[in-house]
């Protein structure tokens, strides 16, 4: 019972010493853990700092960048609005420029076209002043003459009368009424259309009236839109139709408006 009971004694001995062994080897567990627990909260503090910083340093240079668009796009609006401001200046003074060189342009050609009347009507007056002496001396000589028939009788001058009577009309119609002299022309015009009648001849007005396939005329024929279809106007007297006592001695060259 002894040795039993010692056997026994020895092994409690040994537990312990286990137990002892294992309670050391978990202290030093226990300290290892610790250990490892402080290694772990110093890292995860300095990775904490860490991240802080780089928190940090991004959201300063997210803010510079930001900051730096928005300058940007400020220069970018600013510079849109001058290019554009100064655009619609350029385009204001230029349209400025051209209508003023377009006013002055057309003042030029309307004073010059009123230069050229002018001194188209002071050419006409002195025509007319020739021609009405002229016609006066045929009408002395025909006094002398009177009972000359109309095939003997010289009608040129009549006939140079009759063509520069049409031409002077036709540009008369082209002119401004208040161009300088043109009063005067028309008066002469008329003054030597008295005269011309008075010598026996008739200038058959011709202008404006409607075309017929009877009349000894020789026609051009140019199509108008201005009238109605398969209509004819006389619109232009070429020569004049000039008769000598109710007989005519020349046929009139006209151009003729037909209607399409």
């Amino acid at each position: 019972m002894k040795r039993s009971l010692k056997g026994q004694n020895l092994l409690v001995s040994k537990q312990k010493e286990s137990i002892g062994s294992l309670n050391a080897s978990i202290d030093s567990l226990e300290q290892y853990i610790s250990l490892n627990k402080r290694n772990i909260e110093t890292n995860s503090n300095q990775l904490g700092t860490e991240i802080e910083k780089v928190t940090s340093s991004t959201n300063s240079q997210i803010i510079k960048l930001d900051s730096s668009l928005e300058k940007n796009r400020l220069y970018w609006i600013i510079a849109t609005l001058a290019t554009l401001l100064l655009g619609g200046l350029v385009y204001w003074l230029l349209g400025k420029r051209i209508q003023s060189s377009k006013t002055d342009v057309e003042t030029q050609i309307r004073n010059t076209k009123t230069a050229l009347e002018e001194e188209s009507v002071k050419l006409d007056n002195k025509l007319v002043e020739v021609l009405e002496t002229q016609l006066k001396l045929k009408q002395e000589e025909t006094k002398t003459q009177p009972n000359i028939s109309s095939e003997k009788a010289d009608h040129s001058l009549a006939l140079k009368v009759a063509d520069e009577i049409i031409r002077i009309q036709k540009n008369l119609s082209r002119m401004d009424d208040s161009t300088k002299g043109l009063k005067q022309l028309n008066s002469s015009v008329q003054r030597i259309q008295d005269n011309f009648a008075a010598n026996g001849y008739e200038l058959v007005e011709m202008l404006g009236k409607e075309y017929n396939e009877g009349m000894k005329v020789t026609a051009n024929f140019t199509p108008s839109e201005d009238l109605e279809t398969g209509k004819q106007i006389i619109s232009r007297i070429i020569k004049p139709q000039v008769n000598f006592k109710g007989e005519m001695i020349q046929a009139a060259q006209i151009e003729v408006s037909v209607g399409e």
